[in-house]
């Protein structure tokens, strides 16, 4: 099998694990999938950073195809050991997912309280499964690197940085308030100690 292929194949591995499975799981417990749409209105930042998400998304898928069928070509020599790491990404995105319990959610709604978890992987950092999903995102990009798979990881980390800072991080300060004050002045956002 070639390595663009394996990496296609890997990827929808990881879409399948981190939204199918997790949101079947999630239905099956709580009869609800989780998912919350994208933040904000049309044209704001919150929105933004959903649409990238989107975008990353389609662009991984496209990075992979492109190269398959030999339309893209890797701008620097890919490492066999980025299929690790995305195996290894899977493995953790999935895991902190199933460490929120019933708190998972794809997404913000306002007038919904969820339980602060703070522990398992939350008592690392404070945004786990963002911080698994670059983790696989990267193994992606080592494993794939072409024009495709570098606009996806950046549209990725885009995403994340604005849904973190501009959605997740003010709705937990106004539905936690001091707790989660407490809780970023000891835990980093998306790396041990770091952004606390």
């Amino acid at each position: 099998m070639s390595r663009p292929v394996s990496a296609l194949l890997l990827l929808v591995l990881f879409y399948a694990v981190a939204f199918g499975l997790r949101t079947w799981q999630h239905m099956h417990a709580t009869g609800s999938t989780g998912f919350r749409g994208v933040s904000g209105r049309p044209g704001s930042l919150e929105w933004l950073g959903g649409v990238l998400f989107a975008v990353g998304i389609f662009l991984s898928l496209a990075a992979g195809i492109g190269e398959a069928l030999g339309w893209l070509r890797p701008l620097w020599q890919p490492c066999s050991w980025g299929a690790a790491v995305i195996v290894i990404g899977i493995a953790m995105t999935y895991a902190a997912q199933v460490s929120m319990g019933s708190s998972w959610r794809i997404g913000v709604r306002e007038d919904e309280r969820t339980q602060l978890v703070v522990e398992g992987a939350f008592a690392l950092v404070r945004n786990p499964i963002f911080s698994c999903m670059l983790v696989t995102a990267g193994g992606f990009l080592l494993l794939l690197p072409n024009p495709l798979s570098v606009a996806s990881f950046l549209c990725l980390w885009m995403a994340v940085e604005i849904q973190v800072r501009f959605v997740e991080e003010p709705y937990l300060l106004r539905t936690h308030g001091q707790r989660y004050r407490d809780y970023m002045a000891k835990v980093g956002r998306f790396i041990p100690s770091l952004g606390r």
